[in-house]
């Protein structure tokens, strides 16, 4: 069975093991804290509506097997003990059977949410996260050698993530052909960090190098995993690098860690000895490997040709000149499409909600992530992902199409709703009914040098207008 085994693959797989069940920790926890106000019963979009629309087949979720706001919260609490099993070591030390078990509960419990998200669920990471976790199934416990083939099949979705977000990028906005994308993209992606407004007064000649430097990460280093080690590995190191970077100059939920811990699983053996203590080495692998059960092999070979199958149509999109940028191609999303920012906004727009005091003065609500008060500084949130915060985003970019929820957000702030309220970081009203609510739109920019020293102040914001009007109590 040598051809089965990666002997240089123990330690890089531990480390993808365990960072995949922090992540998963971190999704479920934050569907059980922002899913009653995004999907419940009386939620923004709430989940019971689209089950009546949407049938099993098209969006597979044990959600249409029964649907109660508490039997949601216990699908996300129980996905969270079961990765908070996996990520202190549990699920590695479970006999082979039932380690695949849970880390295929892992999974459909996931999907399960992600197929009845809707729009708050439509982020690339969201389904990357599902197609890891399956692959995942089949990685093995710390009883057995890691399986060669299902490495290569983590390389193989390592590749696509980068090749795709490279291509999209060439095939897209004529800012990454001239390299000065990130002349805007610091100031206007949609959750900077605490980092990206001095990312942004970078010196443009160093902004130019940043978007060159990612041109050859995405292009042309993804080609060097397949390469024998240790050219793999150093392709490997040089995407996780470029994600860290990434990490420290924005908010992108978990896309930028998921692609961290595949690279991982990519490092030899050998750098993972040099960089982790003794004991941190006998937890990761607490055992060598025995036996190779033959079903596990039958398993893995045949989820090898499964995904050379549904691969298909992830290679045509990427060769395709009408890429689409995150896509999957089947309700399962195990082979799938990415992308990230084919397009990059020039200049900043926020809708900023409002409320009525009894006094006639409208006060602002503040939100956890994205932009509001001029004084407070971006915070670091991802891997944690506010979902409520990026939609608003994306609606203050486009204005001209219906967005049905937000309507709905402005009743529920009207009602004081609480749940709606938790999602937010600020409520001016102290959990009262404020008199009417109404969404303004303002276009944001960072401040210079100069105007933060004078205010200290780290956003400047001019009035654009009325987003949408006032609703009032009655």
């Amino acid at each position: 069975m040598e051809w089965f085994v990666a002997d240089d693959g123990w330690l890089g797989r531990a480390v993808l093991l365990h960072g995949l069940a922090a992540l998963y920790l971190v999704a479920f926890v934050a569907a059980a804290r922002q899913g009653p106000a995004l999907l419940g019963s009386r939620g923004l979009t709430p989940v019971p509506t689209f089950l009546r629309r949407v049938g099993f087949r098209q969006a597979p979720s044990i959600f249409h097997r029964w649907w109660s706001d508490r039997f949601f919260l216990a699908v996300c609490w129980a996905g969270a003990a079961l990765a908070l099993l996996t990520l202190v070591g549990g699920t590695a030390r479970l006999p082979l059977p039932a380690s695949m078990a849970v880390w295929a509960l892992l999974w459909a419990l996931y999907l399960s949410i992600v197929n009845v998200g809707q729009l708050w669920y439509s982020f690339g990471w969201e389904t990357l996260l599902c197609e890891v976790g399956f692959l995942a199934i089949f990685l093995g416990n710390s009883a057995v050698a890691p399986p060669l083939l299902v490495l290569l099949l983590l390389r193989w979705l390592l590749f696509r993530l980068e090749l795709g977000a490279g291509l999209i990028k060439l095939r897209g906005d004529p800012c990454w052909r001239d390299l000065t994308c990130l002349h805007h993209h610091h100031e206007t992606q949609p959750m900077p960090g605490p980092l990206s407004w001095f990312f942004h007064h970078l010196p443009g000649p160093l902004h130019k190098v940043e978007v060159a430097a990612n041109h050859v990460t995405q292009l042309v280093v993804p080609f060097g995993l397949f390469l024998p080690q240790p050219v793999a590995g150093w392709a490997a190191g040089i995407m996780l690098v470029t994600q860290l970077w990434l990490v420290a100059s924005g908010n992108f939920a978990w896309l930028n860690w998921l692609a961290v811990v595949l690279a991982a699983s990519v490092l030899p053996d050998a750098f993972w000895t040099w960089l982790l203590p003794g004991p941190v080495q006998d937890w990761l692998v607490p055992t060598q490997a025995g036996a190779t059960p033959y079903p596990w092999v039958v398993a893995v070979v045949l989820l090898t040709v499964l995904v050379a199958v549904l691969s298909w149509r992830p290679v045509v999109n990427l060769l395709s000149p009408g890429q689409a940028m995150n896509a999957s191609f089947e309700p399962l999303r195990l082979v799938n499409a990415y992308g990230a920012f084919g397009s990059v906004t020039k200049v900043r727009y926020e809708i900023v909600l409002e409320g009525l005091s009894e006094d006639g003065v409208w006060r602002e609500y503040g939100f956890r992530g994205k932009p509001g008060l001029l004084g407070r500084w971006p915070r670091q949130y991802a891997p944690y992902h506010l979902r409520l915060d990026w939609l608003m985003w994306f609606a203050a970019l486009s204005r001209r199409y219906a967005h049905p929820w937000l309507p709905r957000l402005q009743r529920r702030l009207l009602e004081a709703d609480p749940p709606t309220l938790r999602l937010l970081a600020h409520d001016p009203f102290g959990g009262r009914r404020p008199g009417a609510v109404r969404a303004v739109l303002y276009r944001y920019r960072y401040t210079t040098w100069t105007e933060l020293r004078a205010t200290g102040n780290c956003w400047h914001r001019e009035l654009v207008g009325e987003f949408l009007p006032p609703v009032a109590r009655g």
